[in-house]
């Protein structure tokens, strides 16, 4: 494999060479800025070996270098070993980011290749930025991997499906009305949508194009009068044509996109340039006005209305249904002495078919990560036929899975302790359960962002010397991107602004962790409404409302590490965690649950005395 690589590499630097192309750089993305992306676009992935969902690759006549971020160097760095590839460690301190290595590498009269279809506008400018001094032919138009790709998979074009009212909460016509309101506001006549969890929720519809997000690929331009929704008519059924006509949807081809912006004259035009890519936005006439900022659909589609709340609260009760069976099933495997039989995609296996069970349960959000041992200090591991293994003893298995149903999105982390464990890893758990607790249990103001907040659920790591390399939350689309912008919590963004408020039906997850290179990773993972608490004379304060219905591992917990309000919010919370799932737990399973869910008390010891500290 490694050695596939090797020639890949070299393949591409002849073609680069035909094309007079001096440096060449391959994201991760699609033409429409997704996080995950099916087959047919994972160059990056086909010419590294590198499977993570994230990373950036640049090639030269003599080097090739790929970046990733904190959640993936331990896999980067196995996957990448006898590659010639280095593996760049972004944020680490001394790395350059890729603005800067392009900086370094090319000279006066160079010139820089990408495939401008897969790269958003944002990022190229932040590149010409940082080449501004140097005289630098850009060619954006060319696909060089994709021209040594052989048997490379086809772009898909599955059937899509409609979201009905009782699930979606609000028609086709309703939203688009609110989009339209919202463009008259802002003064545009018109707006072009790339991003396919927006275009998805515009029109209540879904798709099965890609794995674990229900989207199909499209583009879409609304304008006051009509709509254009850009996706080729074989995969759309006659009856959702009818339909899309009434609400004046018209039906053009996939392609047919870059004709149409060519075609727009004079008017003014509301594009997101962070998802916009390089090749759509060169096709906008000089004559059109554009107005650069994030689409109103994407906020909208943030802010969960009543019926979709009501619908995550059921696909969260089903989805702790499932996962609590898991853990009671793997618990039950331990005391039979028979863990060691279970491996890592046995696990999975058992929890898709726990899930099936649901009502409504459609697929996975994303591929379940179930890391033993060592595997767990691997942020973002999944487990292959290559790397799989047994389930060890006297240590963790991390499980990080969620599901799509018709009712909603989930996504749910527990980390299961099997066997004994050491003073260091309770009191590393217990560290990661108190500051969820604290972010759980926040009310602010209105107007905090999720930079104001991200302390609470580090600060009982920060106290043990600990932190985390990745975000503690992201906001969850409705039965579509299990990571959904704008929200997020997390210690900065990386544009330098402020990040998106927290307003009221946001769901967003809550999960700190910590990880011990070689030895164990922890993980515990909630996703949260946003809702509106009180007002008073300082303003509307906000609070957090618990979707996530699984219980902690009790016999992980230190309780002499925590405070009495910590105690509380645990106890209360493995409370509602009983009551909501004993009616669906058989005799055994029931026994266990409610076990595992009584309360803790606390146990005063000096060295731990939270209250005072």
């Amino acid at each position: 494999m490694k050695e596939n690589i090797k020639v890949r590499i070299e393949k591409l630097r002849k073609k680069m060479k035909e094309e007079g192309v001096t440096t060449y750089l391959i994201v991760s993305d699609d033409f429409h800025g997704s996080e995950y992306v099916c087959d047919y676009f994972k160059c990056r992935e086909y010419l590294s070996g590198f499977t993570g969902s994230a990373g950036t690759m640049v090639v030269t006549e003599k080097e090739a270098k790929l970046w990733t971020d904190g959640r993936y160097f331990l896999q980067a760095n196995e996957q990448l070993k006898g590659s010639g590839i280095t593996l760049m460690k972004m944020g680490e301190k001394g790395v350059l980011t890729v603005q800067e290595y392009l900086e370094n590498v090319l000279q006066n009269g160079e010139s820089l290749g990408y495939d401008g279809r897969t790269i958003g506008v944002n990022y190229a400018n932040s590149i010409k930025a940082a080449l501004r001094e140097k005289e630098i032919e850009y060619k954006e138009d060319i696909d060089l991997v994709g021209a040594i790709w052989r048997k490379r998979p086809k772009i898909p074009n599955e059937p899509i499906w409609l979201l009905k009212k009782k699930y979606a909460g609000k028609s086709r016509k309703q939203k688009l009305k609110l989009l339209r309101d919202e463009l008259r506001r802002i003064g545009a006549d018109a707006t072009l949508i790339v991003s396919l969890d927006d275009i998805a929720w515009l029109y209540n519809l879904r798709g099965d194009d890609m794995k674990y997000s229900p989207v199909a690929l499209s583009y879409t331009i609304v304008y006051q009068e009509k709509a254009v929704l850009y996706r080729d008519e074989e995969s759309i059924r006659k009856q959702i044509v009818k339909e899309f006509e009434k609400d004046k949807i018209e039906i053009a081809p996939y392609s047919q996109v870059y004709e149409d912006i060519e075609k727009l004259q004079g008017i003014t035009l509301l594009i997101d340039e962070k998802t916009v890519n390089v090749s759509l936005r060169s096709k906008i006439p000089a004559d059109v006005h554009v107005i650069n900022q994030m689409n109103p659909t994407t906020l909208a589609k943030a802010k969960k209305n009543e019926t979709e709340m009501k619908n995550e609260r059921h696909a969260h009760l089903l989805d702790g249904v499932a996962v609590t069976k898991l853990i009671y099933w793997l618990k039950k495997r331990y005391r039979a002495g028979k863990i060691d039989k279970v491996t890592e995609l046995e696990v999975c296996k058992k929890l898709e078919s726990l899930r099936k069970l649901g009502e409504g349960y459609l697929q996975q959000s994303f591929a379940p990560i179930v890391a033993t041992g060592a595997h767990g200090a691997i942020v973002h591991y999944e487990p292959t036929k290559a790397t799989n293994v047994p389930l060890q003893e006297n240590t963790f298995v991390l499980i990080d899975t969620g599901g799509q149903y018709l009712y909603g999105t989930t996504d749910i982390t527990r980390t299961v302790a099997l066997g004994e464990l050491t003073r260091e890893q309770k009191e590393h758990y217990t560290a990661v359960v108190r500051g969820h607790l604290k972010l759980a249990a926040a009310i602010f103001p209105y107007g905090c962002t999720g930079a104001n907040l991200d302390c609470l659920a580090r600060g009982p790591l920060w106290e043990l010397g600990g932190d985390y390399k990745h975000g503690t939350g992201h906001g969850v689309g409705y039965l579509l991107n299990v990571h959904e912008g704008p929200t997020g919590i997390r210690l900065r963004e990386s544009d330098g602004s402020a990040g998106a408020v927290l307003e009221e039906g946001m769901l967003v997850s809550n999960e700190p962790g910590f990880y011990q290179e070689g030895q164990y990773g922890i993980r515990v993972e909630n996703l949260m409404l946003c809702q509106k608490r009180n007002k008073t004379e300082y303003g509307q304060f906000m609070r957090f409302e618990m979707l996530t219905m699984v219980p902690f591992e009790r016999e992980a917990i230190l309780p002499e590490m925590m405070s009495d309000k910590e105690i509380l919010l645990l106890n209360w919370y493995h409370a509602v965690v009983y009551e909501k799932l004993e009616r669906y737990m058989n005799a055994p399973e029931k026994k266990w649950l409610k076990s595992q869910t009584q309360s803790i008390e606390k146990k005063i010891i000096n060295n731990y005395d939270n209250d005072i500290r």
